[in-house]
């Protein structure tokens, strides 16, 4: 959200540095993001002057040129300035750019150089409207009434605005500082702990009906969606363009103005936090204004021209014959203030929050008007923002208020009632405030106080503050307005047990983390939320375990992840199209599901949360280098990868058993089994799941089970073990095998075999093809075998030899080539 510095100083006698007064908004809670100055015409119009033609004459050679001389009013003799305009005369007042200036056409930029045009010089340009960002026509240069004077720059002569605008990072439940305002109350409750200062409103007391000759009643057929409704008439107005105070205000924050009516309703919303709607009053059919739901899938165009099927929970706002609005989220375009407009409607309403952000998401939409609906506007503001607007709409476009104000407030929303308790105060915060101090703050956030029983306080607390209804929320108000930073350190530090699980978590994760970063990998961090139709049409994700969420941010918000996958190949979706293929990736984080069919009591328990590991691999394994081919990424880049990982954190690797996975996510794969648990699964990804994403190149996925690895560790010790004294000794042998018989599944025999002196088995060498059975497949294998008490004889090694040969010919119909 966007602040005008010096708007807010019309609501606030400040006169702070914007430095300053970024550091109060940030300690009070609104947290500021960021400042920059805004100029209400692009640059400034640094460097350009007001001047006077002295000579104008045709050029000799062009017969659209013209030679003119320009005094600047700076004591020097008149510049020569060619100019292309038709309507360049002597004695004319004109803006002129002077060399060095730079002049803005949108983004772009120019400097104005000293030049010679078709043999002439040129100092400068004599300019028009649009080119210095004034106005909008180009028939010719800008010629100034005759008392314009000689030599004043033009930012004075045009009174150009500067100002510097605050951004505002604004949280979900800081609705009440939406607006300049609200930004000022928060300044002055501040502030009035150290002097006399308070904010102040426009005054409303002008407002007054001229007649009643358009009144239109208002029907509320639905108080739940919509406790409070206000409207106004007007009429005879001029629809026309805006003053230039009012466009600069808007400009400043980032909004384009559109014309007087509707720059006043967004004039209105940033000044007071109240959204406001201005319908054309010739356009409401009946003369009379329904507030209801309509029938599931009615149809509505809005203003951006879209046609949506309305849901039976939206709310609306309409005619006797027609929808005209989707209330208090966007406006239809059938209704909306154009320039052929003489009479208008002004809504100002109140709407339910849950109502607004259901219909929002629905849609698809975000308004600035859904944005403060949601979150809770001020009940009570309704009609003060309506009067506001009238009297504003009427110094800017004319015309008479031609109603009574009608008002439909069934139930006033009435102030939060909540105790405060001074040692309570105390206790949390860990410091004893005066209570003259909580009670000047308390005024300062306008929270009344009912009844003072001493140590106690019966407040009521305004329904605009939708987040504070409890003591403790009361406190936290008053902490930051007291300043978090203002609380002194105690010299005591208080400390208490803590059990740290064994392995540490977190330790090893920095470990991991560490070790895959050292080889290259960047560590990746992606939204636990995501689409649910991810989940949806893949055999192996059951879409109906996907945690959903109730009110989304947006669709591509509304669920909660199964899997780290999804966020992985966003991200390699993301980098390959901007030309970053080659990609090492690993996250960790938490993934969700939920199991409707757990018929415990405690609804709890139909959710469930476990921490995983991703690694990913794409592209090439090493950059384009002369010193060294380049290579793809494989599948056995990723295991590496993975059982590097396995063993450090304590997984003895010949103890995993694996099997193949091919389903819709991995079109060939291994699943890692230990101790009965599975623990990971890696392997390709599917062209399914990659055409998803739109990704061309392949992608090797791994995702480990961390909170299982965790349990299967915890037992693990680390010891130190003395070097050998003793010479391992190799053997090797080459097999000829079915193509059906995996690696592994050798590996786990050798061991069978002999458990103590066999160390370690690695496979060297496959071969398939020429002189082979098209079903056979050639392996080599090399066994490291050793003995840490003495040295191996031939007799003996050979024994352990035929025994892993035996079972190798047994189990296998391996023979040995």
């Amino acid at each position: 959200m966007k602040i005008s510095y010096n708007w807010l100083k019309e609501y606030i006698n400040i006169d702070l540095e914007p430095a300053e007064l970024a550091e109060i908004l940030t300690d009070t809670g609104l947290e500021v993001g960021g400042i920059e100055e805004f100029e209400s015409v692009k640059g400034g119009l640094k460097g350009l002057v007001i001047g006077e033609v002295k000579t104008c004459t045709s050029h000799s050679n062009s017969d659209h040129l013209s030679l003119t001389t320009v005094d600047l009013g700076d004591g020097n003799d008149a510049y020569p300035i060619v100019c292309g305009a038709p309507n360049v005369a002597a004695g004319q007042k004109v803006v002129v750019a002077t060399v060095g200036t730079t002049l803005y056409n949108g983004t772009e930029s120019f400097v104005i150089k000293k030049s010679k045009i078709r043999g002439e010089i040129s100092l400068g340009m004599i300019c028009a409207e649009d080119e210095i960002g004034v106005g909008r026509s180009h028939d010719g240069i800008m010629v100034l009434p005759d008392d314009a004077k000689v030599g004043t720059p033009a930012k004075d002569y045009f009174n150009i605005e500067n100002d510097t605008i605050i951004e505002i990072d604004l949280t979900p439940n800081r609705i009440d500082g939406g607006s300049h305002i609200g930004v000022a109350r928060d300044i002055a409750a501040y502030l009035k702990q150290t002097q006399a200062i308070e904010y102040t409103k426009k005054s409303v007391d002008a407002f007054k009906v001229d007649n009643t000759d358009l009144t239109i009643p208002v029907d509320v057929q639905n108080a739940e969606a919509c406790p409070r409704y206000a409207g106004v008439t007007m009429s005879g107005l001029t629809v026309k363009e805006s003053p230039e105070w009012l466009q600069n205000r808007l400009k400043a924050i980032g909004l384009s103005p559109i014309n007087n009516v509707v720059d006043v309703t967004n004039y209105v919303l940033h000044e007071v936090g109240q959204p406001l709607h201005a319908f054309d009053a010739s356009k409401i059919k009946g003369n009379k204004v329904f507030v209801k739901t309509m029938k599931k899938d009615t149809k509505f165009t809005t203003l951006d021209e879209e046609n949506r099927e309305l849901h039976e929970d939206d709310l609306m706002i309409c005619n006797a014959e027609e929808s005209m609005c989707i209330a208090g989220v966007f406006g239809g375009i059938e209704s909306g203030v154009t320039e052929n407009s003489t009479s208008i409607f002004i809504e100002s309403a109140y709407f339910n929050p849950v109502y607004v952000r259901k219909t929002a998401r629905r849609h698809g939409l975000n308004t600035d008007a859904s944005f403060r609906f949601e979150r809770g506007v001020d009940p009570n503001s309704t009609i003060y923002a309506l009067k506001r607007a009238a009297l504003l709409i009427k110094e800017v476009a004319g015309g008479t208020i031609s109603s009574n104000i009608v008002d439909e407030y069934p139930n006033p929303v009435a102030d939060f009632n909540v105790k405060l308790r001074l040692s309570q105060l105390e206790r949390l915060i860990g410091e004893k405030l005066p209570k003259e101090k909580v009670v000047n703050i308390l005024e300062g956030l306008e929270i009344k106080i009912a009844e003072d029983k001493g140590e106690e306080f019966e407040l009521l607390v305004p329904p605009y503050r939708v987040d504070v209804q409890r003591e403790a929320d009361v406190i936290e108000e008053i902490l930051r307005i007291y300043g978090y930073n203002t609380v002194p350190i105690s010299d005591v530090v208080n400390s208490t047990l803590a059990y740290v699980p064994k392995p540490d978590p977190n330790e090893l994760k920095e470990l991991i983390a560490n070790q895959l970063s050292g080889i290259g990998f960047n560590e990746m961090m992606a939204n636990s939320l995501t689409k649910v139709n991810y989940h949806e049409n893949i055999d192996a994700l059951d879409a109906e375990n996907t945690v959903r969420i109730f009110n989304p941010l947006s669709q591509d918000l509304n669920g909660m992840r199964q899997t780290l996958l999804f966020g992985a190949l966003e991200t390699v979706a993301f980098n390959s199209n901007r030309q970053n293929p080659d990609l090492k990736l690993f996250e960790f984080g938490n993934c969700y599901t939920y199991n409707s069919k757990n018929n415990s009591e405690n609804s709890l328990d139909k959710y469930n949360q476990l921490e995983k590991l991703s690694i990913l691999v794409s592209g090439n394994r090493n950059p384009e280098s002369w010193s060294m081919p380049t290579e793809s990424v494989s599948f056995f880049s990723l295991k590496s990868h993975v059982e590097n990982v396995l063993q450090r954190l304590g997984v003895k690797i010949e103890r995993i058993t694996s099997g193949g996975i091919k389903n819709d996510l991995f079109s060939e794969g291994l699943v890692y089994v230990y101790n009965n648990v599975e623990i990971a699964k890696l392997g390709l990804l599917s062209k399914k799941i990659r055409k998803q994403f739109d990704i061309k190149q392949e992608v090797f996925y791994a995702e480990l089970e961390w909170e299982k690895i965790m349990k299967a560790i915890r037992k693990h010790k680390v010891e130190f073990v003395e070097l050998p004294k003793y010479p391992e000794v190799r053997r090797d042998l080459s097999l000829l095998l079915d193509k059906t018989v995996p690696f592994n599944d050798l590996k786990v025999e050798a061991f069978k075999s002999e458990k103590k002196l066999l160390k370690q088995v690695d496979l060297f060498d496959v071969y398939e093809g020429k002189n082979l059975d098209k079903n056979k497949k050639s392996y080599a294998l090399s066994f490291i075998i050793a003995d840490e008490t003495k040295t191996l004889k031939d007799k003996q090694i050979d024994k352990i030899m035929h025994a892993i040969l035996k079972g190798f010919e047994d189990k296998f119909g391996a023979i040995i080539r």
